[in-house]
């Protein structure tokens, strides 16, 4: 399969232009994996700048899951759960993604999902189709590797990695799927990649500011700090990452995740990047993200969505 679009380089630094006002996007989410994908769907279905056009299940496995499949499956009935928390239902917006990882870099996983995302980004529209990916990225590969022209349609947001002066990527949406991680890096498609370490992290807070900004702010926020509280036995002294959010703040306001352009990197199989190759093509790398600006917003939108 052919693996390269017929991007020029003026075309990919145009879909790689920071987004101001409404866009149109999709999000790709492990949703039952821990508890920040819950908090990034209920914030891109909140924000009145962003046009959800679908919400794809993705693979996971780890302690709350029994395998991939599960993990999809458990990830789909998340949605749902969260569609009913914030009283919109689903209306057609939720698609189950792959059971399993890419087998190689040549072999797509077919699924609902990675259809509904081509037949989302081969819809006419101004601007490109955001596609927001918040877990191992098998569902978006899938979809460059069975039709590589959508690169052409869509610009790439993805939580996954470390900074490529860290020792390691190892981290868990990369780590499962690294044929994925190199199909996406490989493609030419526009990305914009957010790393964990010492970027998104930044996005920490606590229980007793959850309890304050999120609690009572509807069922969905009573939800929402229910598996804030569920999700460690002690609060004590302790704070939680939510990292997911960062991708959709990104499209909320480009300037609270600063960007640079750099070349694609390449992850190998050990967990670790490949060299920096300057002639590859470019990708927009985040280095910060403006925590405070970030969780303002989501608790300001949350307390409205409470308000009616």
């Amino acid at each position: 399969m052919a693996r390269y679009p017929m991007l020029s380089a003026e075309q990919r630094l145009a879909l790689l232009e920071p987004p101001r006002g409404p866009v149109e996007m999709v999000l790709d989410t492990d949703t039952y994996n821990e508890i920040d994908d819950q908090f990034a769907v209920v914030y891109a279905l909140l924000s009145s700048n962003l046009n959800v056009r679908g919400l794809y299940a993705a693979p996971f496995h780890n302690r709350r899951s029994e395998g991939p499949a599960d993990g999809m499956e458990r990830s789909y009935q998340e949605i749902l759960r969260l569609l009913d928390a914030l009283g919109i239902g689903d209306r057609g917006l939720v698609y189950r993604g792959a059971e399993r990882y890419l087998p190689s870099e040549e072999e797509p996983v077919d699924s609902p999902a990675a259809q509904a995302l081509i037949a989302q980004a081969l819809a006419p529209r101004e601007g490109p189709l955001y596609v927001l990916a918040i877990g191992a990225i098998t569902n978006v590969a899938s979809a460059l590797l069975m039709r590589p022209e959508i690169a052409e349609r869509i610009c790439i947001v993805w939580l996954g990695g470390h900074p490529y002066y860290w020792p390691n990527t190892a981290e868990f949406n990369l780590q499962q799927d690294i044929p994925a991680a190199r199909v996406v890096f490989d493609s030419g498609a526009a990305v914009v990649h957010v790393p964990c370490k010492n970027v998104a992290e930044h996005l920490r807070t606590t229980l007793p500011e959850i309890e304050t900004y999120v609690r009572g702010q509807g069922a969905i926020g009573d939800y929402l700090y229910q598996i804030f509280y569920d999700f460690a036995p002690d609060h004590y002294a302790r704070s939680k990452v939510l990292w997911d959010i960062s991708t959709v703040a990104y499209l909320n306001d480009p300037d609270w995740v600063p960007t640079v352009l750099a070349p694609s990197p390449t992850p190998r199989d050990d967990r670790t990047w490949a060299p920096v190759d300057e002639d590859r093509h470019p990708v927009r790398v985040a280095t910060d993200v403006r925590r405070d600006a970030v969780y303002g917003d989501l608790f300001r939108k949350l307390a409205a969505h409470a308000q009616g």
